[in-house]
């Protein structure tokens, strides 16, 4: 089978540094103190230089800055590194989507002017919950005034597509703590919300503290509740659930994740970062000092390995039916060659007949009920 892959138009970049870990985080990331952060630029900058020439860009039609926080970078750092980005990959900024992730506790007037004047236009604030108690209990540095206090510098500024991440789940949490977190989120009136679970990561504080039975995690009932209502919250504020965890108004989805969740190719540059190109799947170098030490060389790759046939499909549906439209065969048909229900027929029928998927018009979503039991079918697909 000869699979269709495309020049990637998504662009991710990883910026490792934050101020200090949290206590359920496991992304590649590390304490900011004493990192040679300039020479962190200077590798980034090789990285792009070497992935570009090996394959250019055609079209840039989202960048994604990811962390660890890319708003500790000090304005000068973040002027050089959003000069170093529209470098190698020009976009028109009318057209492209340029998001960074921020923490409230590092967003000054200074730092987002320099963002804006370097094509930054979408900020996803990790905010997580509007109790301060949770937030000091999960390992955050903020608090709720750094969160109003940083989204009004954004506005003032003139952003005008926001977001903010929240958890669910999280210890001591109740469904009360969580009506009111939506309250206040909702108050923002931003365009866009993400709204997670809490995962326990391995080697992350969290772990240890839940092998030890020493993690007051609300049960799985109270999670269902918790989610629900913030369905119905979000909902009711006009806002559309175009993906299991993110809500956004019309026309504000976030067009980057947009391009995962459809399995499309995308760039991925920066230690420990992941991408997609040319039916290869590859992983960076994960440490700071190993990372800038091979850029020197090459390029920093730690693993790559072909993604068969077989296996994108798969990815395709596995992540596919994460948006609440499903998957599309027009999609499949121009990747694979070939329609969904030869492939998958006897699975789709499956969950079909308990209710979990539907029919569209041209493929397959989770029914309302198959939302809440969203991972059970996605594993269904792999073999």
């Amino acid at each position: 089978m000869l699979v269709n892959y495309t020049t990637p138009t998504a662009v991710y970049i990883h910026i490792p540094f934050c101020t200090n870990k949290c206590h359920y985080c496991d992304f590649n990331s590390y304490v900011l103190k004493g990192q040679p952060v300039m020479e962190y630029l200077d590798a980034l900058e090789r990285e792009m230089e070497l992935t570009v020439r090996t394959n250019p860009p055609q079209k840039v039609e989202t960048i994604f800055v990811g962390g660890g926080t890319p708003t500790v970078l000090l304005p000068d750092q973040m002027e050089r590194f959003l000069r170093i980005v529209r470098t190698y990959f020009p976009a028109d900024s009318a057209e492209v989507e340029f998001s960074m992730e921020a923490n409230p506790g590092t967003t000054d007037e200074d730092k987002l002017a320099v963002m804006k004047a370097g094509g930054v236009n979408r900020i996803s604030f990790g905010v997580q919950s509007f109790n301060n108690d949770i937030l000091a209990a999960i390992g955050r540095i903020h608090n709720t005034e750094d969160v109003h206090r940083s989204i009004a510098n954004a506005k003032k500024l003139g952003f005008d597509n926001l977001s903010i991440d929240l958890m669910f789940g999280l210890p001591k949490q109740t469904v009360e703590i969580m009506q009111a977190t939506l309250d206040e989120a909702l108050s923002l009136d931003l365009q866009h919300y993400s709204i997670y679970s809490l995962k326990v990561e391995e080697n992350t504080l969290f772990h240890t503290l839940f092998n030890k039975n020493q993690l007051p995690l609300p049960s799985e009932d109270e999670e269902v509740d918790m989610y629900e209502l913030i369905m119905r919250r979000l909902e009711g504020a006009g806002y559309k659930q175009y993906e299991i965890s993110n809500f956004a108004k019309p026309g504000r989805e976030s067009r980057h994740n947009t391009q995962y969740w459809r399995n499309r190719s995308y760039y991925g540059l920066g230690a420990g970062a992941h991408g997609y190109m040319n039916g290869q799947r590859h992983v960076n170098v994960k440490g700071i000092q190993p990372y800038i030490d091979a850029t020197k060389l090459g390029l920093p790759i730690m693993e790559q390995f072909e993604v068969t046939p077989q296996e994108a499909m798969e990815d395709f549906m596995m992540v596919g039916l994460r948006l609440l439209e499903g998957v599309r065969n027009k999609d499949f048909m121009d990747q694979f060659g070939i329609t969904i229900e030869s492939q998958f027929g006897d699975t789709l029928q499956g969950w079909l007949s308990k209710g979990l998927l539907e029919q569209t018009s041209d493929g397959y979503r989770l029914s309302k009920h198959g939302i809440l039991l969203g991972n059970e079918v996605f594993a269904s697909f792999l073999t």
